[in-house]
């Protein structure tokens, strides 16, 4: 099946309009039209072979929200017209530890990202949601409540699940007090599942013309973290330290912020090493610093069918194809409030 995508055929290049083949439909496929995908910071790092591993022509995208075209024979899960989603993964071994324990994300054997990774029925790599189509196995598609505004949703399978599978792994609850740092595509969704699970939620952040959105999004403190009085006032009072910024800083003020016992848990990766902590804090009062990866696909629609109860999506700004190379200078500058989404349906997919 041959597709129009939006792809980078070289780090130093712009993505461009191309066409690239899917494979046929197996048995346990979905073959999905897509609607909207979200734009990840992953996907400039990605598309600049920033990491040192990315494969070209690369389509990027697993921010997907489309609708069932058809499905193998051996789907009964979905059906043609569902509105349903696809993440960060498209495979996994199915057999090791982690994936019996439905965590396919640390798969012994490294899972099949969306895009950039290998396809294991053709062995060609796989090709992501900056595209009309895609083909998926059963196991890796989750269902969308249809009460949700699917543009919305597209950041929740990444954004929303990177935050939503630590506040579940550490047992967030009503009453609970979360700190998050960073009122990003990460954070800004950390502050509303966070808050909607209960939680009293305080938001760290350099910017404090951000205090009025966090608030807005659930927060009911906002800190700068650059005035010493505020931290101060907030030491020893957190329970879960969620750390959304990807980018190094110091991380001993954070841990000054939590009660003992308490988990300062990283889901942003800085393209550098964030300082050593100091290790005596840590050693008498038991904290402790973690790091967590998106989330499985159980936790995705655990995620999404909580986000239909409470109506909750993502805070997006919609583009074009076309402007997708915008949408990377703007990343890059924090220029955005606080996702951008795809109109797949709506791009021209006249190739240059």
């Amino acid at each position: 099946m041959k597709i129009r995508g939006i792809m980078a055929q070289a780090a130093d290049q712009a993505l461009r309009v191309g066409e690239v083949t899917l494979r046929d439909v197996q048995p346990d496929d979905v073959l999905i039209d897509i609607l909207y995908c979200g734009v990840c910071h992953s996907d400039l790092h990605m598309a600049r072979n920033e990491w040192g591993v990315s494969q070209y022509p690369l389509v990027p995208g697993h921010e997907i929200v489309g609708r069932v075209v058809s499905t193998g024979q051996a789907v009964s899960e979905c059906q043609p017209g569902d509105l349903v989603g696809v993440g960060v993964m498209v495979d996994a071994c199915g057999h090791c530890h982690f994936c019996q324990q439905h965590e396919e994300q640390y798969c012994e054997a490294g899972f099949t990202p969306t895009y950039n990774g290998q396809d294991r029925y053709t062995g060609e790599m796989t090709r992501g949601g900056y595209a009309q189509n895609i083909v998926v196995d059963r196991r890796f598609v989750v269902s969308v409540p249809e009460n949700l505004d699917p543009r919305g949703v597209a950041p929740l399978l990444c954004a929303g699940v990177t935050v939503w599978s630590p506040l579940r792994h550490f047992n967030v609850k009503s009453g609970d007090r979360v700190g998050v740092i960073g009122l990003g595509g990460l954070g800004h969704m950390a502050v509303k599942l966070a808050s909607a699970l209960g939680a009293e939620v305080t938001l760290f952040t350099t910017s404090p013309e951000k205090g009025a959105d966090a608030r807005r999004l659930g927060a009911s403190r906002v800190v700068v973290s650059r005035d010493a009085d505020q931290m101060a006032a907030c030491a020893a009072s957190l329970d879960v330290i969620l750390d959304c910024v990807a980018a190094p800083h110091e991380l001993d003020p954070y841990l000054a912020a939590l009660k003992t016992n308490g988990q300062l848990v990283l889901v942003g990766i800085p393209d550098s090493p964030h300082p050593s902590p100091d290790v005596t804090p840590m050693v008498f009062r038991r904290l402790s610093i973690s790091g967590t990866s998106i989330g499985s696909i159980k936790e995705t629609q655990e995620m999404l069918d909580f986000c239909g109860r409470h109506n909750i999506t993502a805070e997006i700004e919609m583009i074009r194809g076309a402007e997708v190379e915008t949408a990377f200078a703007r990343m890059l500058k924090s220029d955005v409030k606080y996702r951008f989404v795809i109109d797949i349906k709506g791009t021209s997919w006249v190739a240059d």
